[in-house]
C-alpha cells in the first residue's frame, strides 16, 4: 500500500476552507491547519478551529507547533503575507512546498526547498457556499519536470480539470479573473446601491444576472453583449450620464465601460464591412 503524504495546510481562509475539505474527501492525510493568531485574523482563527473540529485534524495558531516533518506544505495565505511566513516555518528541505496564489512567483520557495511549485484554483471562494472541487480548474507548476508531474498527480486527486501553465501565463490568468469575477461583483454592489437609494430590491436584478452569466457559458462574450452602448443609443447613454452627474466616480466608470463596449462594436462592424466588401470584390466565376 502506497504511503500517504503528510500534508500541512498553512492558512484558514476561504481557499483553505474549501481545499481542506477537498483533501479530506480525496482521502489525503491532512494532519494540521495553521492560522495566524492576531486580532485581524480572529475570524480565520475560528474557522481553523471549526475545520479542525469538523474533520478531526489538528489545528494550531502557534508557529512552533507546526509539524517540521511534513511531506507537503500548502500555503493558502495572502500574497502580502506569503514571503514572510515562509521564513518563519520549520520545514524539511525535502518537503514539497506549494502555494495557491495567482500572482506570486513560484521561486518564492527557492531558498527553502528542492521541490516547490504552484496549485492555483481558478474559482471564487466563500465559506458559506459549498462547491464541487472536482469541477474547479487547477493550474499547476513545478520547479522541475518531475516535480510538476508529482504536483499534477496530486492535483488530479482533487479535480478533473488540470492545466499546466507557467508563471507568466498564471499572472495573465489572474488578471483576467479579476476582470471576469471581482469587477462584475463590485458592479453588482453599485447596482444594488442605486436600487436601494430608490427603495427597490436587488432581488429584481437576480434573474438578469443569472441569464447574463448563463449566456457566456454558451456564447462568446461579444455575442452575448446587449444594452445601449452595444446599440449605439446615445440618447439613453446621455440620460444615464445625467442621472450620475452628482457621482463623478460612477460617471467615469459608466463612460469608460460604455466606450469600451462601443469600441468592441465598432471593430465588429468594421470587420463585417470588410467581409461584405471582400464579397463584392470577389471575381465572378460564372
Amino acid at each position: 500500500m502506497e504511503q500517504q503524504d503528510k500534508i500541512i495546510l498553512i492558512g484558514a481562509g476561504n481557499v483553505a476552507h474549501h481545499l481542506g475539505g477537498a483533501l479530506l474527501k480525496a482521502g489525503e492525510n491532512e494532519i494540521a491547519v495553521y492560522a495566524e493568531d492576531n486580532t485581524r485574523d480572529r475570524l480565520i482563527l475560528d474557522t481553523a478551529r471549526q475545520l479542525g473540529m469538523r474533520t478531526g485534524i489538528s489545528y494550531t495558531a502557534e508557529l512552533n507547533e507546526i509539524y517540521p516533518d511534513g511531506d507537503i506544505y500548502i500555503f493558502c495565505v495572502s500574497d502580502d503575507v506569503l514571503p514572510s511566513i515562509i521564513k518563519t516555518i520549520r520545514m524539511s528541505n525535502n518537503a514539497l512546498l506549494l502555494h495557491t496564489s495567482g500572482s506570486q512567483p513560484m521561486d518564492v520557495f527557492k531558498s527553502y526547498s528542492q521541490y516547490y511549485g504552484v496549485i492555483y484554483p481558478i474559482q471564487t471562494f466563500s465559506k458559506k457556499r459549498e462547491l464541487d472541487f472536482r469541477e474547479i480548474p487547477l493550474c499547476v507548476e513545478g520547479n522541475t519536470s518531475s516535480v510538476k508531474e508529482r504536483i499534477k498527480k496530486f492535483a488530479e486527486k482533487l479535480s478533473d480539470k488540470i492545466y499546466e501553465i507557467d508563471s507568466a501565463q498564471r499572472k495573465e490568468l489572474h488578471l483576467a479573473a479579476v476582470f471576469a469575477c471581482n469587477f462584475p461583483n463590485y458592479l453588482y454592489q453599485v447596482a444594488g446601491k442605486l436600487l436601494e437609494d430608490k427603495g427597490l430590491s436587488f432581488a429584481m436584478l437576480r434573474p438578469l444576472i443569472f441569464e447574463t452569466a448563463h449566456k457566456v457559458m454558451l456564447l462568446n462574450p461579444e455575442e452575448a453583449q446587449t444594452g445601449p452602448a452595444k446599440r449605439g443609443d446615445e440618447s439613453i447613454m446621455n440620460m444615464h450620464k445625467n442621472m450620475l452627474k452628482n457621482d463623478k466616480d460612477l460617471l467615469k466608470i459608466y463612460t469608460i465601460l460604455s466606450e469600451g463596449i462601443k469600441g468592441t462594436q465598432d471593430k465588429e462592424e468594421t470587420g463585417d464591412q470588410k467581409i461584405s466588401q471582400d464579397i463584392i470584390d470577389m471575381p465572378t466565376l460564372w
